[in-house]
């Protein structure tokens, strides 16, 4: 603990803050609902879906756990569970047999590649087409901004 008195939140920064989390909140739950409606797909599975059709159907589970920022148990936990829907595959790692690598099947190809266009028109309904240009531009440097610092490759200089 410190003696130093905290420094409270203006107003301005208080709205700020507040009107982040509350469109943050609402936005992930209303995306994360429309891909349950339109595809049957949970949040995290989509996420995973997504990674892997974008690293061309598969990658170590190390590396997909890294860029989901997920512990790799709770990332085998939820491979498990997609591959008992045959949405993926595990396997040993070609080059190196202590790895494993997360493959999507056939079934996890046409499960992204059904569930894309509708997730692609709930992000563009709740936020993309909700603003200007101007104001997406500058979402996304102040995004990059704020995260930059908080990756886990970032350096200890906080860049």
């Amino acid at each position: 603990m410190t003696d130093q008195a905290p420094r409270w939140l203006t107003p301005e920064e208080e709205r700020a803050w507040r009107a982040w989390r509350r469109m943050q909140l609402l936005l992930t739950a209303r995306i994360a609902a429309d891909h349950v409606a339109d595809s049957g797909l949970s949040d995290p599975d989509y996420d995973v879906l997504s990674k892997l059709s974008e690293a061309q159907g598969e990658l170590r589970v190390s590396e997909l756990a890294s860029s989901m920022l997920w512990s790799q148990s709770r990332l085998s936990h939820h491979l498990a569970r997609m591959e008992r829907r045959s949405l993926i595959s595990r396997d040993a790692c070609a080059d190196d047999r202590r790895g494993t690598v997360a493959r999507l099947t056939d079934t996890g190809w046409r499960a992204i590649e059904e569930a894309a266009p509708a997730h692609l028109s709930s992000v563009r309904r709740h936020l993309v087409d909700r603003l200007t240009p101007a104001q997406l531009a500058a979402l996304a440097e102040i995004a990059e901004t704020v995260t930059a610092p908080l990756l886990p490759d970032a350096d200890a200089s906080g860049g």
